[in-house]
């Protein structure tokens, strides 16, 4: 291929490009960052000394998302050992910050929108639920990642000061009070307003997916789901609906023993998961309002990361095609997920620019990405090499 190493704030974009018998280009998006290893006292073998077990591949990275990025790779060099020339154009779009919530990608694709142009995108992941079925996902959510800070005194005081000096902890837990219900709906003015309702082929695609809530509640320990939700109700709201978490607070003291203080700064790190069409920048100003509204505006609001939804139609061709190709590849129907509950900069460089863009993949159901023991399954690996290499054979005469 041809290649180039694009810089950009951070670390850079490899860009790679081949040519092929027609003027029809598929991209290739994927990462080359992973996430920290730890705890590592948790891996069984080294995190980053590739180990395969059992027929299973382990080490940090592989699934998420390292033997993906590589899977394009050798389905690409299959493809022209075989056939001696590729039938279609393809670009390799491989970003080093993508765990950081790719904050370079939008402005390289603006800088860059000669290279990252396609007529449409393999995307960066994809597993198989518990019977073996491969996932295809058309879409991801937007994410808003947030630090709130609050201050109060300008030193930690002896606790017997908190009758009369106002404590930066209780101040942040009423300001976080104030973002959502006891039915767990956000209480954001205007943040419910341009969400998009599921449509009957979404809603379709939802009753087909599978959700063993009764295996997943017991594996968590849980009585029940949100609102009690089962069933339909359930999925569509892990699929298309937005969330306000908490990720983390930290205040205070919180080692062994006893320590009677009055802390006088307090944190906490938010995560919105935002759907089409919620865009992070409205969200983030209608946040900072609201907690103005409230009474809260000392608080500092910093923005950590920000990325827009971002989907692709359940009838699009391209989106068939890949569904055609599992089909035809696996032997069984794929899981359509119309949005993935996840994060990515898939609006920056696809849809904003008009490009369809599926997410598939050789994860497995348990790839334990970003946790202890990685792994895909080698078997899967190389049927996800097969299976890319049809979608490059037939890319050419889809949609």
């Amino acid at each position: 291929a041809t290649v180039t190493r694009v810089p950009t704030r951070g670390y850079p974009v490899v860009y790679g490009e081949m040519g092929g018998e027609s003027g029809r280009t598929l991209s290739f998006y994927d990462h080359y960052d992973v996430q920290p290893p730890e705890p590592l006292e948790l891996w069984e073998s080294e995190p980053f000394v590739p180990t395969i077990r059992d027929g299973t591949f382990y080490a940090r990275g592989v699934s998420d998302n390292k033997g993906n990025l590589v899977a394009r790779l050798a389905a690409v060099d299959a493809y022209v050992r075989a056939r001696g020339t590729l039938p279609v154009n393809v670009k390799f779009i491989f970003e080093g910050e993508e765990e950081i919530g790719s904050p370079n990608v939008g402005e390289f694709a603006e800088t860059h929108q000669d290279l990252i142009q396609a007529d449409a995108c393999i995307w960066e992941a994809g597993y198989c639920d518990p019977l073996g079925r491969r996932e295809i996902y058309l879409g991801v959510k937007g994410i808003l990642y947030v630090e709130l800070h609050a201050k109060k005194a300008n030193v930690d005081l002896h606790s017997m000061w908190a009758a009369v000096v106002p404590g930066a902890a209780w101040h942040l837990v009423r300001a976080l009070q104030s973002l959502k219900d006891d039915r767990d709906r956000v209480l954001i003015p205007g943040f419910y307003d341009t969400v998009q309702a599921p449509t009957d082929s979404d809603r379709a695609a939802l009753d087909r997916m599978p959700f063993d809530e009764d295996a997943r509640r017991q594996q968590l320990g849980l009585e029940s789901f949100v609102n009690g939700l089962t069933g339909q109700a359930l999925r569509e709201r892990h699929v298309f609906q937005p969330t306000c978490n908490i990720c983390g607070i930290e205040t205070g003291y919180t080692g062994a023993g006893l320590k009677t203080v009055l802390p006088h700064e307090a944190r906490a790190k938010i995560d919105f998961r935002l759907v089409p069409d919620q865009d992070p920048d409205d969200i983030f100003d209608r946040l900072v309002a609201h907690l103005d509204a409230q009474g809260f505006g000392d608080i500092g609001v910093r923005r950590l990361a920000a990325e827009h939804p971002a989907r692709t139609a359940t009838d699009n061709p391209f989106a068939r095609l890949v569904a055609e190709t599992v089909r035809d590849v696996y032997g069984r129907d794929p899981v359509i997920f119309p949005l993935a509950p996840g994060s990515g900069p898939m609006y920056a460089l696809c849809q904003k620019f008009g490009i369809p863009a599926v997410s598939i993949g050789v994860g497995n159901e348990n790839s334990r990405n970003h946790a202890p023991n990685e792994n895909i399954h080698v078997s899967d690996y190389y049927k996800g090499i097969q299976h890319l290499a049809v979608i490059i054979d037939r890319f050419q005469s889809a949609g």
